[in-house]
C-alpha cells in the first residue's frame, strides 16, 4: 500500500500558530479531522456527512441536544 500525503488545515479561529485547535483534510470522500494537541487520534467522517452536520449546527438545529462539559 502507498503512502497518501495528507494536508491538514487548522481552524482559521486558531490565533497563534501553535496554539491547540481542531485540524482538517479531505482525503477522497471522506473528511479528516483531528485535535493538533492529539494528532494521533482521527475521526473520518464522509465528506457529505460533515456538510450535513455543518449545515444543522449553523441553523442552530442542535441547540439543546448536546451538552458539553469542560
Amino acid at each position: 500500500m502507498r503512502p497518501v500525503n495528507i494536508q491538514w488545515r487548522k481552524s482559521s479561529f486558531s490565533e497563534q500558530p501553535d496554539g491547540d485547535c481542531v485540524e482538517l483534510a479531505l482525503n477522497g470522500g471522506c473528511a479528516l479531522l483531528r485535535e493538533s494537541d492529539d494528532p494521533s487520534a482521527v475521526l473520518k467522517v464522509a465528506r457529505h456527512e460533515l456538510r450535513a452536520f455543518l449545515a444543522r449546527v449553523r441553523a442552530g438545529g442542535l441547540v439543546g441536544e448536546i451538552a458539553l462539559s469542560d
